[in-house]
């Protein structure tokens, strides 16, 4: 089961900067334009570290602690 599973703002905001790179590269792309394809692939690149520069600064998902795996006492 998820925990909360991509429900915070650092999820949102990286999804989303990633959502209009792929936009921006896909317009490009059919307007075989290739320096606007790479401006589109950058902003997804940008995306990726905006969202783990804010789960870093405390804004993402809590880590779980890891469930300890039952042994028989045999």
């Amino acid at each position: 089961m998820a925990h909360d599973h991509g429900h915070t703002p650092a999820a949102w905001t990286g999804s989303i900067i990633a959502f209009v790179g792929f936009c921006v590269a896909g317009a490009f792309m059919v307007m075989a334009n290739v320096p606007g394809f790479w401006v589109g692939m950058a902003i997804t690149v940008i995306g990726a570290l905006v969202g783990g520069a804010m789960r870093a600064a405390g804004m993402g998902q809590a880590k779980r602690p890891q469930r300890q795996v039952a042994t028989s006492g045999s």
